[in-house]
């Protein structure tokens, strides 16, 4: 097919990504799409359940509003009790309203519904409240006459109601089980969805891949593997695709031609080394006489073109190493006498530095000691010091825990006043309750018979209320006993803070001394280490000293040693036709006054040449026996 040629692979899995994406964002459309609406009706259910939750409690303050009309009619009019039944059937009133606004707002389309509900609620509560007023004034049997009509109100009010309640509740069950079933059938539709359309992308992916990618890749390995086997006239197929496989067959091309050239460079190169085999005999003969110490065999025979220049560059090697090894013969009798001046001069200062080394040591070692000491009398001044401080601190603690215990003592006190006030407060409760327990007794007195029972409870009632006062009374005994102890212990902790400062002060003193005493050490320490730093810094300045002398005296010696071994090397070479090099002897020391005359005669030495070199020069070995 001409248009997987011309494609490009990147193209092709592109395209084949942009199918899959485009059938995975269908599915995923038709699924949110579902999700979406499903998650409507739920949450259209659960602001029903809602609204019927609301409902319900609003049911349950109709009966408050009845029952606390009846309350202020079953109490005197005046009493407490009477009066909080008719706020109480107010406040239910007012809780039903909110719960049946907030119930409007949730689910609008209830909206007729709530506002019968709600007059029904404001009928109910002006007959409550009406027999509410009848009931605080004592006017109990008109309250009984409006009573009777808002229980037939309430009723109804209360019937209507749960009606409604168990209808939505009904219709609510019905939903849910629509929404189960819808999203059976969504998950189902998404799940043959999924799998159709992977099947048909893996359809469509195979088909690319072999017919685009793989069968073309196959054909180009095979070219390839038979121009590795060498058949550097194979056609290569795929030259003129247009996409990475037509590159790749270009690209191996590219290999056959380089091939082809390859053959005719090969026959090339076997002329060429016969040539390169006879310059390389001849240079290699040059080279064992060389090898030989022969510094005279040059090459005379004429070379091919291309190798002239290597003849040239061998002949010119030769003369120069011949002319070297002849300089370094004549140099190194004249480095031999000055090494030895050098090695000799060397060992007489090693022997004169280690001398002073071991003196500047053991001064060290002394001054070592009594460092030391001076530190070790500092760090146990500074330890006592330390002690001070951790005194101070220890009497700072324990002032501050005095004063903790003053406050903690002034609250105790403050807690007991409060603790006045409570009993205080059930001395009235057991006097009010003895008077509540006189009017039952009262009550049940002018009851009869009836109130017997209730004549009892209220002497009971009677005698608690007498046990409470007496328990309060020595409440308020022992309370005032422990007030006094207080006071009590507030001066003995006043008295140990005052001690506690006393201490503080005569610890700061001795912290005071003992500071002057361990900065006075330190100084002297400081002063002992600087000292031993400067004899220390001496001490190893004569050792490395008295170690460059040793190494310079080693150093002269085996310069020695090497002038000697390199005059015995370069006597191996002939550098003449006369014969080999003239070996080199050892000179014998100057005296001292041939090494005056050599010294007044030798030329000045520049500034810039080395110190060793300088005193092998001018032979200066009496200035090294006078150091």
């Amino acid at each position: 097919m001409r248009i997987f040629e011309s494609t490009k692979i990147a193209t092709k899995i592109v395209s084949l990504l942009a199918m899959l994406g485009a059938l995975t964002i269908a599915v995923a459309w038709v699924g949110s799409d579902r999700l979406r609406k499903s998650d409507a009706t739920y949450s259209a259910l659960v602001n029903n359940l809602t609204g019927l939750v609301k409902l319900t409690q609003v049911n349950r303050r109709i009966a408050v509003m009845d029952g606390s009309a009846y309350q202020t009619m079953a109490y005197d009019g005046q009493s407490r009790q009477a009066k909080a039944a008719a706020l109480a059937e107010q406040e239910a009133y007012d809780s039903a309203l909110v719960r049946l606004s907030f119930t409007e707002k949730l689910v609008p389309e209830w909206a007729p519904q709530i506002a019968r509900f709600r007059n029904a609620l404001k009928a109910l509560h002006a007959l409550t409240q009406e027999a509410a007023k009848y009931g605080l004034a004592n006017r109990n049997d008109e309250a009984r006459r409006v009573l009777v009509m808002a229980d037939a109100v309430a009723a109804d009010f209360s019937k209507d109601l749960t009606a409604f309640n168990e209808g939505k509740i009904a219709s609510s069950g019905a939903t849910s089980d629509t929404l189960s079933a819808d999203s059976v059938t969504t998950s189902w539709t998404l799940l043959v969805a999924s799998i159709a359309g992977a099947v048909f992308g893996m359809a469509i992916s195979f088909l690319v891949a072999r017919v685009g990618i793989i069968a073309p890749l196959n054909t180009l390995r095979a070219t390839m593997a038979r121009l590795a086997s060498g058949e550097n006239r194979v056609e290569v197929p795929g030259v003129s695709r247009g996409d990475e496989v037509g590159a790749m067959a270009q690209t191996v091309l590219v290999f056959r031609d380089a091939a082809i050239a390859q053959e005719a460079a090969a026959a090339a190169k076997l002329e060429s080394d016969s040539q390169q085999q006879e310059v390389v005999e001849i240079v290699s003969a040059s080279l064992a006489s060389l090898s030989d110490g022969d510094l005279t065999a040059e090459i005379e025979r004429a070379f091919p073109r291309q190798f002239e220049e290597l003849k040239s560059n061998f002949n010119t090697a030769l003369t120069k190493l011949r002319a070297l090894i002849s300089g370094v013969t004549t140099s190194a009798d004249g480095i031999r006498t000055g090494s030895q001046e050098i090695a000799q001069a060397s060992e007489d200062l090693a022997r004169r530095t280690e001398s002073n080394a071991a003196s500047l040591e053991e001064t060290s070692a002394a001054l070592v000691q009594i460092d030391t000491r001076l530190k070790a009398t500092a760090l146990s001044s500074g330890q006592t010091v330390v002690r001070a401080d951790q005194a101070i601190a220890t009497v700072g603690g324990g002032r501050a825990t005095a004063e903790e215990a003053v406050a903690a003592m002034g609250r105790v006190s403050d807690s007991a006043k409060g603790i006045d006030s409570v009993i205080e407060g059930l001395d009235k409760i057991a006097f009010q309750t003895r008077v509540l327990a006189m009017n039952a007794a009262v009550e049940a007195g002018r009851a009869g018979d009836a109130g017997r029972g209730f004549a009892v409870v209220a002497d009971l009632v009677s005698a608690l209320a007498m046990r409470a006062e007496e328990e309060a009374k020595r409440a308020r005994d022992q309370l005032t006993v422990t007030q006094t102890d207080i006071v009590t212990a507030v001066d003995a902790v006043q008295r140990v803070d005052g001690a506690l400062v006393n201490i503080s002060s005569d610890v700061g003193e001795v912290h005071a001394l003992l500071g002057t005493m361990a900065d006075d050490a330190s100084a002297q320490s400081s002063a002992i280490t600087q000292i031993s730093a400067a004899i220390g810094a001496m001490d190893q300045s004569t050792q490395q000293n008295a170690a460059m002398v040793e190494e310079t005296s080693a150093a002269a010696r085996n310069l020695t040693a090497e002038v000697t071994s390199l005059a015995e090397q370069t006597a191996m070479f002939k550098t003449e036709d006369a014969g080999p090099v003239r070996r080199a002897s050892s000179a014998p020391a100057l005296s001292a006054h041939a090494r005056g005359k050599q010294k007044a005669a030798a030329p000045a030495v520049p500034r810039n040449t080395p110190p060793v070199m300088a005193m092998a020069s001018n032979g200066a070995s009496d200035d090294w026996n006078a150091f």
